[in-house]
This record gives structure tokens, sequence and C-alpha cells, in this order.
């Protein structure tokens, strides 16, 4: 068990006591700057590790990598482009809800990141297909340790919603 202190003033105690947990490389690599402010070291082969400011700093690139990788649609996406590579449409129809403007953005945002390769089948009729590529694949573990959490504590979240809702 160690203990993670949050610049907003409080101590947290971590159960994950794996130094390889995502909280403990997180905790490790945030250095204290000033009062209000964190940054974060990233892991470079450079000498000097580039300081990100991951808390302060809305133009952090690690918030912008975040965002662009942990948004709902690109999660669902790469859950179903975990298997096998898929066409366009069969990514549509396999999430429920999503709009193709919102697909083609978020398949554009992967393939830019590096997460996904588009390849274009010049069979008739011509169709774009998608996988995942190995830096992609990185995430999948990840992804389903989040996945696990949602299921395992989705009626915890439940009952504090219910007492939330209740108390309003």
């Amino acid at each position: 068990m160690s203990e993670v202190q949050h610049p907003a003033g409080g101590i947290e105690q971590n159960a994950l006591p794996d130094a390889r947990s995502p909280v403990n490389r997180l905790a490790q690599n945030v250095v204290p700057e000033a009062q209000d402010s964190v940054r974060y070291s990233a892991k470079t082969a450079a000498p000097e590790a580039q300081q990100y400011h991951i808390f302060t700093a809305a133009d952090c690139p690690s918030r912008l990598l975040l965002d662009q990788i942990a948004d709902k649609w690109s999660v669902l996406i790469l859950a179903a482009l975990c298997a096998e590579p898929l066409r366009f449409n069969v990514i549509k129809r396999r999430l429920d809800g999503i709009t193709q403007k919102a697909l083609t953005q978020s398949l554009r945002r992967l393939e830019r990141n590096g997460i996904v390769a588009r390849r274009v089948i010049t069979a008739s009729p011509i169709a774009v297909e998608y996988r995942i590529t190995p830096l992609g694949h990185t995430l999948k573990q990840p992804f389903q340790a989040l996945y696990d959490w949602t299921v395992d504590y989705l009626p915890e979240v439940d009952r504090a919603r219910e007492a939330f809702d209740r108390k309003s």
C-alpha cells in the first residue's frame, strides 16, 4: 500500500502496491514544481526528460493524447477491432448509436496517432478496412482493465448514484 499526495491536498491510499501499476508509475513521474502545479516527466531515451504540466497546462500533449484515445467511441472502436480487421460499415453496424461523422472522426484521430491503420480495398465495390497497429495493441491490457473495473464496480456505482440522487 502506498500513499499519493494530490496537488489539491490530501493523501490517497493506493491499494495497488505493484510498481508497474499505472497509478504508481504516474505517481513516480510526478515532480512537485510549485504548490498548485505538477509536472510529468516523460520517459524518453534522451538524457533530459521532457517535462509536461499535466494538471495545469491545457495544451499538455499527454492530455490531448489521453482525450483522443480514451473517449467513448475510440475505446469501443478499438474493442471492435481487437479480434480482427474490419471494414468501416461493419464497425458502424457493431457500434449502435455512432454516427458516420463520429466514426470517421474517431478513426482519423486513431490513425493519426498510429493506433489504427487504414487500408483501401480496391476490389469492386471499393471498401476501407481498419486494423489495430502494434502500438494500438499496447492499449489492450489497460482498456481491458478499465472494462473489467466497470463490470466489477457497476453495482457500487449504481448505489452511489442512487444515494446522490436521493440527497438532491
